[in-house]
């Protein structure tokens, strides 16, 4: 019972997350320019529901049994006819579309993630084409995770097969193949995600004090790599429990990978959480950036290079910095923007060039008016 209560209590927060996102993407751009991820995610959240189930109907109907864990004379004593039989058999075939759904949670979550990479990382060198390597490694990956569950016992009713022992590769509650094949995939994609932010945020001209918790929120990813070399091990480990530990562990990974994963777009609404609480600080910045902070956007991103062309290029025409310009990382999520700078946390330094063409005098000589002191000035205004 504690096992459904938590399996259920996981599945409510997540889609609560879900939800949470979705609304925040609505305000932020509305609906009408809703990216890719924006679709995923909430697709992500239609199959954790299936997996959910599935894994209750495991434990609850029928007692966490399948084809797994039993010994040649077990197999060989028990009766066809039997409700044990049944729930053997029905527990297996569960167990099968319980990885598939599992697969297609982590794989959809992965795609939602990298999407929302693309568009922090347009523009900027190399890393669109380390985004276009991701797309195709998560494509790859999920075809040959999907391919080693569904074609590695033939005949595929092997997979709930009784007597005689179908073989380890055909008990799908504690497959090698499943197990091995599942979280070296899973936990390498994994670590290639995270290679794309990290180094980049890294790299962000800003205060140590803000850096550290948004390169923690960008790592959530650790998280789920944790739960999947738990899951791995409570299978090969549990005995004849190794089903419902693994259906249980299943939920608990899938719920973290999709919480972490909209963590970043979600973190407005946790900045004000903690601003209401009396640790803002901790997404402001602190002291002052160790060099020029460059804008990481969505919108109108450019490399360094051409950056500091545009800037030599435009050097006698300055104007009033952009909401882009002093934003570090400021996609349409905000990642690195302040929503409402005060005085302690952003101090804006103007500069102001004045220059004129020099006054007309006599025989077309120029004297420029800017070489005239402050107090000639002040002695012309006062009429003096």
């Amino acid at each position: 019972m504690a096992q459904n209560v938590e399996a259920w209590t996981l599945l409510s927060l997540a889609l609560s997350t879900i939800v949470v996102r979705v609304s925040v993407r609505w305000k932020l751009v509305g609906p009408t320019n809703f990216q890719l991820d924006d679709y995923l995610m909430p697709l992500a959240g239609v199959f954790f529901t299936l997996e959910t189930v599935a894994a209750y109907l495991v434990g609850a109907n029928f007692n966490g049994l399948t084809n797994s864990y039993m010994t040649s004379e077990q197999r060989a004593s028990l009766s066809p006819d039997s409700e044990e039989w049944s729930n053997r058999v029905a527990g297996s075939k569960i167990q099968v579309i319980g990885w598939s759904l599992y697969v297609a949670i982590l794989w959809l979550v992965k795609f939602a993630l990298t999407v929302f990479y693309s568009r922090l990382t347009t523009g900027l060198q190399h890393l669109p084409t380390r985004i276009r390597l991701a797309y195709i490694i998560l494509g790859v990956t999920w075809v040959a995770t999907e391919l080693s569950i569904l074609l590695s016992c033939q005949p595929f009713h092997a997979f709930w097969q009784i007597y005689p022992d179908p073989g380890n590769f055909c008990q799908p509650a504690n497959s090698r193949i499943y197990v091995f094949v599942v979280v070296v995939l899973n936990v390498v994609t994994d670590i290639y995600l995270l290679s794309i932010p990290l180094p980049l945020l890294w790299q962000v001209k800003i205060g140590l004090k803000r850096k550290i918790p948004l390169m923690a929120l960008f790592s959530g990813a650790m998280f789920v790599i944790t739960a999947a070399i738990i899951r791995a091990v409570m299978i090969t480990t549990s005995g004849a429990e190794g089903a419902v530990s693994g259906s249980k562990w299943a939920c608990r990974e899938t719920f973290v990978s999709v919480v972490v994963s909209n963590l970043p777009i979600i973190q407005p609404l946790i900045r004000k959480g903690f601003k209401k609480i009396g640790l803002s600080q901790l997404f402001s910045s602190s002291g002052k950036p160790t060099g020029q902070s460059y804008p990481l956007s969505s919108r109108g991103l450019q490399t360094l290079a051409s950056r500091a062309e545009r800037n030599t290029k435009k050097s006698k025409s300055i104007t009033a910095p952009t909401h882009t310009q002093v934003s570090a990382w400021g996609s349409d999520e905000h990642i690195l923007t302040e929503p409402e700078p005060t005085s302690k946390d952003i101090t804006v330094v103007s500069e102001t060039i004045v220059r004129s063409e020099p006054w007309a005098t006599e025989e077309g000589q120029g004297t420029d008016h800017t070489a005239t002191s402050p107090k000639e000035w002040e002695g012309r205004l006062s009429g003096r």
